[in-house]
């Protein structure tokens, strides 16, 4: 139910965003960056599925390879949303392809069960803008860059009130937003304490639109975020502190950097847990054997 509804919100905000906002992308990004996200999730799906002797997750009808999709989906969307390569199509389409391919190559075994830790369109942002250097974010005005009075300031409310409930009410993500949103407050407040860094400058990416956004759709992905109450908040926390370190490096694009950065770290830490698990159980069955 979740993913369904950030699908149609997703959906229903690049619809909007392309023929009222003035999103400066060409229309046939979206369409071309989420049909190439359905095929290689679907291809790779199916040589994943044969490799390991499995089922394939979208076989089962019409509404199981629906649901299967719905990342998919998301994912195509916030790339063409969030990346900007000019009049170029092959950087959303590399974006898009490496973000997929995480979910496949970047896996890890926990409690027995093989699962990526990257945020897939994330990642694909992240490498597209480390290789190609000449392809950047989107411009934060083109979510605004139409409207007027009063829908200019109306608009990010309205997606930041409508993003919130869907996460608070079916992704259950709230605490992991408010140790984003509170730890990013607080390191502008520490940039402007301790290395006299302009405290309205450090604050001024929370008042955008894009920071909106990135809150509601990119950073709670609910196939690697934490489930736990606590660790969300502290998975909230160390994305923001990791940006803050990130922009005292003089590091642009830092949001996407640091999801990145912290997405690794807690797949490190996964992988510690279950290494120590496994050794746990090893001594406590070498023990029974003993006796």
């Amino acid at each position: 139910m979740a993913l369904r509804r950030f699908a149609m919100s997703i959906t229903a905000f690049n619809v909007i965003g392309h023929l009222v906002l003035g999103f400066e992308q060409s229309p046939i990004t979206p369409i071309a960056t989420v049909l190439v996200a359905y095929a290689v999730d679907l291809l790779l799906e199916t040589l994943d599925a044969r490799a390991h002797g499995r089922t394939p997750g979208y076989v089962g009808g019409w509404v199981k390879l629906v649901n299967f999709l719905l990342p998919s989906h998301i994912g195509g969307l916030a790339v063409a949303m969030l990346l900007y390569g000019n009049t170029s199509l092959w950087p959303y389409i590399f974006a898009v392809t490496a973000g997929v391919s995480t979910k496949y190559v970047l896996r890890m075994r926990v409690r027995g069960k093989r699962r990526h830790f990257l945020n897939p369109s994330n990642a694909g942002i992240a490498l597209t803008l480390v290789l190609f250097p000449w392809v950047g974010i989107a411009p934060p005005y083109h979510f605004t860059n139409e409207p007027t009075g009063a829908i200019d300031w109306i608009l990010p409310l309205a997606i930041l009130g409508a993003g919130t409930m869907i996460n608070a009410k079916l992704t259950g993500k709230l605490p992991l937003i408010m140790g984003w949103v509170g730890g990013f407050a607080l390191q502008a407040v520490l940039r402007w304490a301790i290395f006299d860094h302009a405290l309205l400058a450090a604050l001024l990416p929370m008042t955008g639109l894009a920071f909106v956004i990135f809150t509601n759709y990119m950073i709670t992905d609910p196939g690697s975020t934490p489930v736990s109450k606590r660790n969300q908040a502290l998975f909230g926390l160390a994305t923001a502190f990791t940006y803050g370190i990130l922009v005292l490096n003089g590091v642009v694009f830092g949001f996407f950097f640091a999801l990145v950065i912290v997405c690794i770290l807690r797949g490190g830490v996964l992988v510690a847990a279950e290494l120590r698990d496994r050794a746990n159980e090893r001594v406590s069955l070498a023990g029974v054997d003993g006796r």
